[in-house]
């Protein structure tokens, strides 16, 4: 399996970023690790393993990016209008160093992908950019970082405002109507999957309702008991991706 490892300096971050990439051709998929994840999460969790015969076979390449949640939505020592703005140069840093890095492949489907935070960050990032994505496959995601669930609380501590809207799927995405983006959001193949037993079973339940609202095509998979883990994740990604 070809494995390439590229480091450079974003102008956007100032700071340098780190990928690591797997494979050789076929479908592009945009890999955001967990909350507490790095660039070579998904290779220590076996989530590479689990797709390395769709690798091998030129089928999929997979990108698998840093998340810099610790910069972003956790940098709780930051105000939250400051954790937004440091995770908009994430997005720019994306599209514009990643996804042109990754147009090397010249294959025409784009997948974005990742698991707990990293769902989020895939699929705001497809929501928000519909256009440049053929799916989305998301893992145990939690679309609206402001909820307070169990032990999980408001990533922005109350603030509000429109960067927070934009930057909410199940926010903005009702508000959409006539939009240039449900157009391509219906084009977009979108895989939801969520635990029983996970805290934002409700979450995801409202977006895919969201979703159906607005004739919005999707799949959303309920998996038995509290499916975050990687065991689960891996068997999501043979299954999904």
């Amino acid at each position: 399996m070809n494995r390439e490892y590229h480091r450079w300096y974003s102008p956007r971050l100032h700071r340098d970023m780190e990928l690591l990439v797997f494979g050789h051709a076929g479908a592009k998929v945009l890999m955001f690790p967990t909350r507490d994840g790095r660039f070579f999460e998904y290779e220590e969790l076996g989530l590479v393993a689990s797709l390395s015969d769709k690798i091998t076979a030129g089928h999929l390449q997979l990108y698998c990016v840093d998340g810099l949640a610790r910069e972003t939505f956790y940098a709780s020592h930051w105000h939250p209008a400051d954790r937004l703005r440091r995770h908009e140069a994430f997005e720019a840093y994306i599209l514009d160093e990643v996804l042109p890095l990754m147009a090397r492949n010249p294959h025409d489907c784009t997948i974005a992908q990742g698991c707990s935070l990293g769902a989020f960050q895939a699929a705001n990032l497809v929501f928000r950019h519909p256009h440049l994505f053929r799916k989305l496959a998301a893992f145990s995601g939690r679309y609206d970082l402001t909820l307070k669930v169990e032990s999980f609380g408001d990533l922005l501590d109350g603030y509000y405002d429109d960067s927070v809207y934009f930057h909410t799927p199940s926010h903005f995405l009702p508000g959409l109507s006539g939009d240039w983006r449900l157009d391509r959001l219906r084009q977009v193949e979108i895989v939801l999957t969520i635990g029983n037993a996970d805290p934002f079973l409700d979450n995801n339940r409202h977006l895919s309702q969201v979703l159906a609202e607005k004739g919005v095509g999707h799949q959303m998979h309920v998996w038995d008991g509290r499916a975050h883990r990687a065991g689960a994740w891996r068997r999501m990604a043979a299954l999904y991706i």
